[in-house]
């Protein structure tokens, strides 16, 4: 069915996370959430809030009128109350599919001595155990047992009703506190005394429909407040998937001994399972799996973990509808193959215990990628985000390794204020035991530490080849040092009348634009521009190049793609690519980011070193060499201005009838001039050199002149590139700005005497450069007068 209206009842994570996945699905038209949360409140168009609405059963009757009115095809009940206290049947009986169980069924959830006696009854194995409503009959139980026990309240508590007593004193303390005192309420009518069970624990969530099931990613929670696992019981303050311990093995006796026993005979003792079976296990040190518990419901946060875990082919929505439909071998559900994730929760200061609330939470956009900010306890007011409940906000974060995936998370904890924040610092510790133990005993490996050398080799293999194509007189190309030699005099040049030129520059942020739309050869190509430019203007000849690439986690593919691109650009300029370095640096980026830096070396004659300030007179030339667009400079006006229109990298250019998109025109590399200029600065006809970046025309030609002259350029002799035009009148910038931000076309201006102006224009039609044009003069310049005046510029855009 696409078009599908879906009602989404609760105001947790877990209900954010459920509909933030449900929005992605293109048969879904409305999501409608009650009461929902901040983060359902502001996260799209798709999903509204219907905050007057509550899972209560006072609601009940509302809710199906509201089914009714708006055309609900789903109902897809968050928390676990509604569901014991019959919410199925409420929508089910006017003909509306129900993801979730019904009463009688959620009673594996909301009574603990139900459950336990299933499970005795199907031979699923679990803790030793003796159900209580007698106080007297219990204290004598914990007087003789001769283990160690906990203490469970049979009804819903919140997720708190567990004790965990260390002595007999404390466990019949602890039988007070449930069955006389009632500090769980009604849940302690009743009371459960089980074996403690020691080991690590897992929580299945597991999708059925009574039939079918599908196993979502294993994970482990961290119920603790706590780092290292200490103080209160919580909801639950982080989770971590898929957990390292549920290996295949575990997994297949998970299956055969809990998990289809458990759905085949909820459906033979006539209350079959619908929904989500939430199974908590602890697997004991000889990895046998028990039952602790079951639920009836996603988890939180374990949802906030396992659902970013679904491959994107598997459509949530159809999912949950062919399970409320008995149909869940009809659909395709998957998960990302070789994906961790992970979440942390950040709390209000003081829970979970007494803490404060309405303090507005600010989010720092963007987040890394693959990171994601779930809402629980958060509401709206005078359209600010506020807390509202004890835990507050949580972070999520997917990557190919769990150590990545942990990094992340925290990073997106670090995009998250709000007062008295709280969260733990040690998510997935309990993971890293084994690596913690290999390293104390001097084991510990580079990789492990998130650095992989055989990675740093094999794309020095994959390379060799394309840098080998950059070699030239004086030097050689074989790639895999640090540096290289080059031999002047091999080169041709007189080294006593010979100086060495150096330049060093990046690219930019232009960097992001080539991650967002996984473009990365051209960025290669940019700097080697960058500095190459920088060389020619001071009338050098480029002989060699040395790049450096830095990245969290070094992908092999995007590396070799972005060497080829500086590769490439070496051959455009005439200089041998000697050597690099890739620094692979976890923790330092995000991943699928990278920066990158080069150092260009070039060689001068002295007699032709520019610029030639002295010669310089009023009524010098100034010739404009065209750009091939933005190049490499103003990223961040670009950005800016992308941001705030309704267009996205990826939409069709609009200014242009290429048929390229916003990303693809703005990638287009910087145009290198060194070929085009070298003739006219071996024939001495140049006095001077503008490379045309950072502080456009305005502020780049004044740096080749004399404090007593001034650069005249008039716009109207070139056409300026309509990117510059669609920007500058897009993001409404001031002439001002775009004259000092952009090139607006001239990338190279030339200072040449007026007689020499022919020859140097047939100079450059001979080697590539046909368009180029006088676009102004040099005058006398006045005290407090600028370096450079841009005349009509009035009517740009």
């Amino acid at each position: 069915m696409s078009n599908l209206n879906i009602l989404v009842i609760g105001n947790g994570g877990r209900e954010h996370a459920i509909v933030w996945r449900l929005a992605q699905s293109s048969t879904v038209s409305k999501i409608y959430v009650a009461p929902g949360n901040g983060g359902t409140a502001t996260s799209s168009s798709k999903i509204i809030n219907v905050p007057e609405l509550s899972s209560s059963p006072k609601d009940f009757d509302k809710l199906q009128k509201f089914a009714l009115e708006n055309s609900i095809n789903l109902v897809i009940p968050g928390p676990e109350q509604p569901l014991v206290d019959g919410i199925t049947t409420v929508f089910t009986k006017v003909g509306i599919p129900v993801f979730g169980p019904s009463a009688k069924a959620a009673t594996m959830e909301g009574s603990k001595a139900f459950s336990k006696e299933f499970m005795d009854r199907h031979n699923i194995p679990t803790a030793q155990f003796k159900n209580f409503t007698n106080v007297e009959e219990a204290r004598k139980h914990i007087e003789t047992v001769d283990y160690k026990i906990v203490l469970k309240a049979d009804g819903i508590a919140a997720g708190k009703g567990v004790l965990i007593p260390e002595t007999k004193e404390e466990a019949l303390q602890g039988l007070n506190e449930i069955m006389v005192d009632k500090n769980f309420g009604d849940a302690g009518n009743e009371i459960v005394i089980e074996e403690y069970l020691d080991g690590d624990e897992l929580s299945i969530l597991t999708i059925t429909d009574g039939y079918s099931f599908f196993n979502l990613p294993a994970a482990q929670d961290h119920k603790r407040v706590g780092d290292g696992d200490s103080g209160l019981n919580t909801g639950g303050m982080g989770a971590y998937a898929p957990a390292p311990i549920a290996t295949q093995e575990v997994l297949n006796k998970i299956d055969a001994n809990i998990i289809k026993p458990t759905i085949d005979g909820m459906r033979q003792d006539g209350f079959p399972m619908c929904g989500v079976l939430f199974t908590g296990i602890m697997l004991a040190p000889n990895g046998e799996p028990k039952v602790l518990e079951y639920n009836v419901r996603f988890g939180d946060p374990e949802t906030q973990t396992v659902l970013p875990l679904l491959s994107d082919d598997t459509d949530l929505a159809q999912v949950m509808l062919a399970a409320a439909e008995h149909r869940l071998d009809s659909v395709v559900v998957k998960t990302k193959e070789n994906m961790y994730s992970t979440t942390v929760v950040m709390a209000a200061g003081g829970y979970p215990e007494s803490y404060g609330k309405g303090d507005e939470i600010t989010i720092k956009e963007p987040l890394p990628a693959d990171t994601f900010i779930f809402h629980a306890g958060t509401g709206v007011n005078n359209g600010k985000v506020v807390t509202s409940g004890g835990r507050v906000i949580a972070s999520t974060a997917i990557a190919s390794t769990l150590r990545e995936s942990v990094d992340k998370a925290y990073i997106g904890v670090d995009h998250v204020t709000f007062n008295k924040k709280y969260n733990r610092k040690d998510i997935a510790h309990r993971a890293f035991r084994a690596a913690d133990k290999q390293q104390s005993q001097g084991g510990v490996t580079y990789a492990e530490a998130g650095v992989s050398v055989d990675n740093g080799n094999l794309l020095v293999e994959q390379i060799k080849a394309k840098v080998k194509s950059t070699a030239r007189s004086g030097a050689d190309s074989d790639i895999g040092g640090f540096g290289g030699l080059f031999d002047l005099k091999a080169a041709g040049y007189n080294t006593d009348e010979t100086l060495l030129v150096a330049a060093t520059d990046g690219v930019g942020t232009k960097l992001r634009i080539a991650q967002i739309m996984n473009i990365h050869d051209t960025v290669g190509i940019d700097l080697v521009a960058m500095n190459v430019n920088d060389l020619v203007v001071q009338g050098a000849e480029p002989l060699m190049f040395l790049d450096y690439f830095a990245t969290g986690k070094l992908d092999i593919e995007i590396a070799a793609k972005f060497v080829n691109g500086v590769a490439d650009g070496c051959i455009q300029a005439g200089c041998a690519l000697v050597g690099g370095e890739t620094s692979e640096m976890p923790g330092m980026y995000d991943e699928g980011h990278y920066d990158t830096n080069g150092t260009a070396v070039g060689a001068v004659t002295k007699s032709k070193i520019l610029p030639r300030i002295s010669s310089m007179k009023a009524g010098n030339v100034l010739i404009g060499l065209r750009s091939d667009g933005v190049h490499s400079n103003g990223f961040s006006l670009v950005r800016k201005i992308v941001e705030i229109s309704e267009y996205e990298y990826q939409s069709v250019a609009p200014w242009t009838n290429s048929g390229k998109s916003i990303g693809e025109e703005l990638l287009v590399p910087t145009k290198i001039y060194v070929k085009q200029l070298l003739r006219s600065i071996n024939q001495d006809l140049l006095l001077g050199l503008a490379h045309i970046t950072g502080g456009g025309l305005v502020e780049n030609i004044p740096r080749a002149l004399p404090k007593n002259l001034q650069a005249k350029v008039d716009m109207n002799t070139w056409e300026v590139p309509e990117i510059f035009k669609w920007f500058g009148k897009q993001g409404k910038v001031p002439y001002d700005d775009i004259l000092k931000t952009f090139n607006l076309g001239i990338g190279m201006v030339l200072i040449v005497e007026k007689e020499n102006v022919e020859q140097v224009l047939t100079n450059l039609k001979q080697d590539g450069e046909p368009d180029a044009a006088v676009i102004g003069e040099l005058v006398e310049r006045t005290e407090g007068q600028p370096g450079c005046v841009v005349d009509n510029v009035d009517g740009l855009y």
